[in-house]
């Protein structure tokens, strides 16, 4: 099957939607199948065999972030030419709604189209208003994803139609082979934590306020931070006298979050909204970490309501130090986290994505050729397009 990946973010840049397509074009390929992506990407970046540069990407506000996007006569233009070349049975767009590739690629191809949604924003202005504007190339997906329940919800409020629930994959078993860094372990135990460290929704602010409120009853307790941002400004939210239980790692490679995972006694998500999934939550598991997470609709689900993680309340410190000093001094209940952990992140190991993706490809493809096949249908589908 030739098929076409569309990355509407920054290719180069760290994010759920971006390593969600990287490795789902590495399965398909591995699978025998005939992979193309574009994605905004730097023109002087040495990029993998099989992904196309539309152009330097721009970064824009966009769902409580600054996404790096791409857009404008040049990025369309080579949009279109690799949608004519590609010759795609499947084009799968992610984000179909960003002002991105993905809506461009929408617009320019004529088989059949698979939509990824990733984004949980039920309440968007900007959405609804440009809904007359997108509602032309939308009308065009032949099948839609959603990467979760929630993802699902803000498909159905502004898209219209409804959406097969599939999440993102994680390579379950990279994490769970990751090697420990004993050197990065703390006498009276480690919180991790990884997530851009500039980006209040990520939640660090409140992970750091309750660090000393934790730190006073295990006082050799040490706290990982991973994650692109101003370490300068993050560290003067920490007492002078915790500084050097707090590391910040910088950007890690997908090695070494590995091994963050594998090291940490407790991984900490203390995020404040803007998430449709919580893959960090899943890899966390994967690796056998114990996962303590803010109460976020999302991360409830992943969670299975408490039953394989911890919530706290959102935003909230001394809930969260609260909660994280009782499972530091709850061997037994970290182990049992731990265990049904392992279970339920069968869930989402690429094996079982990959085969309900492909499943949903075979499914719009089937349905091309008998329209193909049928010249009364041929001619309706010629005229909705």
């Amino acid at each position: 099957m030739r098929i076409g990946l569309v990355c509407p973010y920054a290719w180069d840049v760290p994010g759920g939607v971006q390593y969600h397509v990287r490795d789902l074009a590495v399965r398909l390929r591995t699978l025998g199948h005939e992979v193309s992506v574009i994605a905004p990407a730097e023109e002087e970046r040495e990029l993998p065999p099989y992904v196309e540069s539309a152009g330097r990407p721009v970064p824009v506000p966009y769902n409580g972030s600054v996404a790096r996007l791409s857009f404008g006569p040049l990025s369309a233009a080579r949009v279109r030419r690799w949608v004519r070349e590609g010759e795609f049975d499947v084009l799968h767009v992610h984000e179909p709604t960003a002002p991105s590739l993905s809506l461009i690629a929408c617009w320019a191809a004529t088989g059949p189209i698979v939509a990824t949604c990733h984004t949980s924003n039920p309440r968007s202005r900007a959405m609804l208003a440009a809904s007359q504007i997108l509602q032309p190339a939308l009308e065009k997906i032949s099948a839609r994803i959603a990467v979760s329940e929630d993802a699902r919800r803000t498909v159905v409020e502004h898209l219209g139609g409804d959406a097969v629930v599939i999440p993102n994959g994680v390579d379950t078993r990279f994490f769970a082979a990751a090697e420990p860094r004993p050197e990065w372990r703390g006498p009276g135990g480690t919180l991790g934590f990884i997530g851009r460290i500039d980006e209040p929704r990520k939640g660090l602010p409140t992970l750091l306020a309750a660090f000393p409120l934790i730190a006073a009853r295990y006082p050799g307790v040490r706290l990982l931070v991973a994650g692109r941002g101003d370490v300068q400004d993050a560290a003067r939210e920490i007492p002078r006298n915790l500084r050097d239980r707090v590391t910040f790692l910088g950007q890690v490679s997908e090695e070494d979050k590995a091994r963050l995972l594998r090291t940490v006694d407790l991984y900490v998500a203390p995020n404040l909204g803007g998430e449709s999934f919580g893959i960090i939550l899943v890899e966390a598991m994967s690796a056998g970490a114990p996962v303590l997470a803010s109460d976020l609709d999302a991360f409830r689900r992943v969670l299975l309501d408490g039953k394989v993680g911890e919530l706290f309340e959102t935003g909230s410190p001394h809930a969260l130090a609260e909660a994280a000093c009782r499972l530091l001094a709850d061997e037994p209940r970290r182990r049992e986290l731990v265990e049904t952990g392992r279970h339920v992140v069968r869930r989402y190991d690429w094996d079982t994505v990959i085969r309900d993706i492909l499943a949903v490809y075979e499914t719009v493809t089937e349905g091309a050729a008998r329209v193909a096949e049928d010249p009364t249908l041929s001619r309706i589908r010629r005229l909705a397009l």
